[in-house]
């Protein structure tokens, strides 16, 4: 019989390899945003399960103008971290009237909490430095959220 240490590391690694093919062959909805003159093709996780593996598992950056819009069930002081996530990002965390409350930086694989500074209904990941290089600030303005699904 095995040592139980070497099982539960092999089931650990089969647990991460299944929720990487998951995220991989899962579709998500695109949208498109805008900020002020920035178009954004956002990935959109609206249901508890693409919430909670996001980008997750993914090693590449994010193409040009590409990102993900987390729809969240109801506002909140909402928080993002970067558990099993490779890729630097920026979080801008977004109210109900699509203007953005705060902006933080992400580094990947940290559990840090990043909270949104208000009552957020959406938080919208991007290559990290995005918003910055853009000059996109808090108070800024996201279009086209209402094409958004409803969040489960």
């Amino acid at each position: 019989m095995k040592p139980l240490p070497r099982r539960v590391a092999a089931l650990a690694c089969m647990l991460a390899l299944v929720s990487a093919e998951i995220h991989a062959a899962e579709k998500l909805p695109v949208i498109e945003l805008r900020i002020g003159e920035q178009k954004v093709s956002a990935e959109v996780a609206a249901t508890e399960p693409t919430r909670t593996l996001g980008l997750m598992h993914r090693k590449q950056p994010l193409g040009a103008g590409a990102g993900m819009l987390f729809v969240f069930t109801a506002p909140g002081f909402h928080g993002m971290w970067m558990r099993n996530t490779y890729i630097p990002l920026s979080v801008a965390f977004i109210d109900d009237n699509g203007v953005i409350l705060n902006i933080a930086d992400m580094m990947p694989l940290t559990t840090e909490a990043h909270i949104a500074a208000g009552f957020a209904r959406y938080a919208l990941e991007m290559n990290q430095g995005w918003f910055a290089a853009r000059g996109i600030r808090t108070g800024a303005k996201v279009l086209g959220l209402d094409a958004a699904p409803k969040p489960e």
